[in-house]
């Protein structure tokens, strides 16, 4: 953590922002722009020693760490051993027994989930200067399909019964993104392509913390626009995945939210600090909505476009024209969109309380289209780190 701080420190591009931030909530506005300066200071150092070992052994203590753990690191250097063993310990907030509400509500609701969380809070997430750090990669222009497909992924696995536990696949999936972010922020702290003083820390805690707020808090009031209802015990289960998914990926306690009214705050005072949606906003939320139908399997180019189209109107429906406008979005309109699609979804909830059997047979096929739409590959989890800093010539991550 960054002790002293002053308005001097503030990146260039953030000092508008802090202006309205500072309006809202100046603590926490302030908060936010101190932790545009930091990372994630454990893994960064981690991922700064490895730079020093040949890839192929960086990436095998990696993978010890995240699948088997201490007891397969009794020879590793002093750096992996004390990451690793600080990454064991759980918080006392967290409660394993709590979440099984939050996973039964989302794969009751996933088609509406994944509809929110693609056409709203992802889109969302690029209105802010994290954006120009995947826009110099190119980590979703160049590869937007299979970004979303491990994105769906790393969704439904947290969303797992058991998915967060040390050794299931939502707890590693988010500790190996923990892992390629600092990776990323080491590479770009090299490239002549970052500017430090206008944009602060790649990736930064402050995006990270935000991140996870948007795709919790904000992402039940999109799903809610969607006609998904949730209890007040479920919507604090999922909270709470959240809240522990983003400790796993190293937001630091100081920039986390500890509940749904926190998170919105958080969220609302993080997005009036950052600058407008620039260039490279533009370029990603376009590219992630024109990679949707692909992820869909949709082959033809006439579905494709349709299915596009469709995509754009419920994104402008959920972000809001003013956000819409600013990304370049077409001008589709939504009239009754949303009513739409609370109708439906309405109706089926009212078919399946009359005809249980409707209602199991819709959580299966909503599993299987999860599936479908979220990345699997034959030999499991790749602990590969990126060895170079453009996608296109890094193909395999």
């Amino acid at each position: 953590m960054i002790e002293r701080f002053s308005e001097d420190d503030i990146p260039v591009d953030y000092r508008p922002g802090f202006i309205r931030g500072r309006l809202i909530d100046r603590p926490l506005a302030e908060n936010y722009l101190r932790h545009t300066l930091i990372g994630d200071p454990d893994a960064d150092a981690l991922i700064e020693f490895l730079a020093t070992l040949p890839p192929s052994e960086g990436q095998e203590w990696i993978r010890k760490g995240i699948e088997i753990g201490a007891s397969a690191l009794g020879d590793a250097p002093d750096a992996v051993r004390e990451f690793f063993d600080k990454v064991e310990v759980v918080p006392p907030w967290f409660d394993p027994t709590q979440v099984k509400p939050g996973c039964a509500a989302f794969h009751r609701h996933s088609t509406m989930f994944i509809g929110a969380f693609v056409a709203g809070v992802l889109v969302e997430g690029f209105a802010t200067l994290i954006s120009k750090s995947f826009c110099i990669t190119g980590r979703v222009i160049d590869q937007g399909a299979r970004r979303l497909k491990q994105n769906n992924r790393h969704l439904m696995e947290i969303m797992l019964p058991g998915g967060l536990e040390r050794y299931g696949d939502g707890w590693k999936l988010s500790m190996r993104l923990r892992l390629v972010h600092a990776h990323i922020r080491l590479m770009l702290k090299h490239s002549e392509d970052w500017d430090s003083a206008a944009w602060g820390v790649p990736i930064s805690a402050a995006h990270m913390g935000l991140a996870t707020a948007v795709f919790s808090a904000l992402l039940l009031k999109r799903a809610e626009l969607l006609g998904v209802k949730l209890s007040q015990p479920e919507r604090e289960s999922f909270m709470m995945i959240w809240r522990y998914t983003g400790h796993v990926m190293g937001v630091p306690e100081s920039i986390h939210f500890d509940c749904e009214q926190s998170a919105l705050h958080l969220q609302r005072v993080g997005a009036a600090c950052e600058p407008a949606p620039s260039f490279e906003s533009i370029i990603m939320a376009n590219a992630l909505i024109n990679s949707a139908p692909i992820v869909a399997g949709i082959t033809e180019s006439n579905a494709r476009r349709n299915l596009a189209k469709y995509i754009y109107t419920i994104s402008r429906a959920l972000i809001g024209s003013a956000l819409a406008d600013q990304f370049n979005f077409p001008k589709y309109s939504t009239f009754g969109v949303l009513e739409s699609l609370r109708f439906k979804n309405s109706a089926e909830r009212l078919l399946q309380r009359c005809f249980p059997a409707l209602e199991a047979r819709s959580r299966a096929g909503q599993f299987n289209q999860l599936m479908d739409v979220s990345l699997y590959v034959d030999e499991g989890i790749r602990y590969r780190m990126p060895s170079q800093l453009y996608a296109e010539r890094d193909q395999e991550l």
